[in-house]
């Protein structure tokens, strides 16, 4: 690997980590919350989204693809929310559902595209390691209104409005990476840094995740997606065990 292999990490890694700006804070709030697979659900409908543009335009313009991904998962998260209020006994169970029924639409919409497979498999994955700088103006601008959202107008205390900015960003973050790494971005580094609760901590298990898993990618010519979901698990569970108290640790032995 020479230097100028090593430069084209760099859009990559800059896209994970304004991925990771706004999923490290979402994803603390949706292990509180216990509604963990409201990110593979979100981020599905949001594909989905993506899907039927395609389906509907041969060549859609940017903005309508982008349009349409955010209606749908915004779609998706306010009826989670009206399932929240009146359903919250079996909301996971709901949220598996949503997930099911985006997942099996996206599947029979694409039953008879030619490259559907291919169009499935870009959705799932994601082509991380072909982003350039030029894609990641406008997730920076919007993720930056989204952390001043949160941070100043305290989105975690207000169902509604987290929900919508939850939409938001796994809309923006669905075509960059993947739904596959959407939920590891937004779960992973939360599940790690648990019992620190600190965000310092959790944005580090992330950035130190996508960074080994584009060397390793790169390296290997295996599939950099992929690659970057095992890499933050194991760098999670590394950093768990390390950061564990004796008597946690002795606990878990036992």
């Amino acid at each position: 690997m020479n230097l100028a292999d090593l430069a084209l990490l760099g859009p990559p890694l800059l896209a994970g980590a304004v991925v990771l700006s706004t999923h490290v804070p979402l994803g603390q709030q949706v292990l509180k919350r216990g509604i963990i697979f409201i990110d593979l659900a979100i981020a599905q409908l949001a594909g989905l989204g993506v899907i039927l543009v395609y389906v509907i335009l041969e060549q859609p313009p940017s903005w309508s693809v982008q349009l349409s991904a955010f209606l749908a998962a915004l779609g998706g998260a306010l009826g989670l929310r009206w399932a929240e209020r009146h359903w919250a006994d079996v909301l996971e169970a709901v949220i598996g559902v949503v997930f099911v029924l985006a997942v099996t639409a996206a599947l029979l919409v694409l039953a008879n595209d030619p490259h559907g497979g291919e169009r499935l498999k870009e959705l799932l994955a994601g082509q991380l390691l072909w982003v350039t700088y030029a894609d990641l103006w406008m997730p920076a601008v919007l993720s930056f209104a989204v952390l001043v959202l949160w941070f100043r107008a305290g989105a975690a205390h207000k169902p509604t409005l987290f929900y919508a900015l939850f939409a938001l960003s796994v809309t923006l973050s669905v075509q960059l990476i993947g739904v596959y790494l959407v939920f590891a971005s937004l779960i992973i580094p939360a599940l790690a840094t648990r019992r620190h609760q600190g965000l310092i901590a959790a944005y580090g298990v992330g950035l130190a995740g996508y960074l080994i898993g584009l060397l390793g990618s790169m390296l290997t010519d295996l599939p950099t997606g992929p690659s970057v979901v095992w890499a933050m698990a194991i760098v999670a569970t590394l950093f768990a065990l390390l950061s564990a108290k004796p008597n946690e640790a002795a606990n878990g032995k036992g």
